[in-house]
């Protein structure tokens, strides 16, 4: 296992613990609170540790090297996962729509004032996951990370609408109960936004989109050390997984034997891949430097 897939693996471990211990605790106190944004919190909770599970799943796929069937790797089963895992945050949030629109309708006492204090917590608590597990992400180069970083943000969202709701129902008494189901049909929506800001990046990851442009100045910059190469031309981007493969071209002196176009171009690629441990396979194009 690589560091970058041992490290991913390790983050997701801890986003799989530490949803399954905050959706076990917002559920009972939701539940013996009175407070359904509370319980729709524990739901959307619920379903991140399937949605961790998941991404643990995925990397222990990804991280198997090429076969004959598979040249580039099996890395795109990470933005796969990472629709899984869109899938589940927008079911969490079409469940919590509906049951927020039932209890709306349905007059209910306001939350326990206990619940107000809890809740505050779990905003700190998961912002604070959201940071570390987004840095991680940005790190190993992982969609499927940042996705899950996401639930932690998207959890911090919808809690921090529930303790609005909340501090308006315990405060202003029962009339306003209903403040409560309110802050959690905002919540569903701030879901399903979050669930496609994930969905865009790991489509255009599944569609080999260019968008990697800041790591193409580094290839062409670094290309320019190898002795022999006069210049740079095109150069494809491809990500699969947290590995990158790299198509070159390069322009050489037009005078010099195929033998040693082809040393020149091994040295590049073997230059390439050590400056930049992330790139699993560069394609060298050799042309003549008019």
């Amino acid at each position: 296992m690589s560091v970058n897939h041992e490290k991913a693996e390790k983050t997701a471990w801890f986003s799989l613990i530490g949803n399954f211990l905050m959706a076990i605790v917002k559920g009972l106190v939701g539940y013996f609170g009175n407070s359904y944004a509370l319980i729709a919190d524990a739901i959307e909770s619920t379903g991140d540790v399937f949605a961790s599970a998941l991404v643990i799943v995925g990397f222990r796929y990804a991280k198997r090297p090429p076969d004959e069937n598979h040249p580039y790797g099996h890395g795109k089963v990470e933005p796969l996962i990472t629709f899984v895992v869109v899938g589940f945050l927008v079911a969490s949030a079409t469940l919590i729509i509906i049951e927020s629109i039932y209890n709306i309708q349905t007059p209910h006492k306001a939350p326990a004032s206990y619940t107000l204090w809890f809740i505050g917590g779990i905003i700190i608590t998961k912002e604070l996951f959201f940071r570390f597990v987004s840095k991680s992400s940005k790190e190993v180069g992982s969609s499927s990370l940042e996705a899950d970083a996401w639930h932690h943000r998207s959890d911090a969202i919808t809690s921090a609408c529930a303790f609005v709701g909340i501090a308006i129902a315990v405060y202003m008494g029962d009339s306003w109960a209903q403040a409560d189901d309110w802050a959690a049909l905002v919540a569903s929506l701030i879901i399903l936004y979050n669930a496609y800001k994930i969905f865009r990046p790991a489509l255009g990851e599944i569609m080999d989109e260019h968008v990697h442009d800041e790591f193409i100045l580094i290839i062409r910059e670094k290309s320019k050390h190898v002795a022999g190469i006069h210049d740079t031309e095109k150069c494809l981007v491809r990500k699969s997984g947290m590995r990158y493969w790299v198509d070159l071209h390069i322009h050489v002196d037009g005078n010099l034997s195929v033998h040693e176009g082809h040393t020149i171009a091994h040295n590049l690629k073997k230059h390439l891949m050590e400056e930049l441990p992330e790139i699993e396979d560069v394609l060298v194009h050799v042309e003549p430097a008019e």
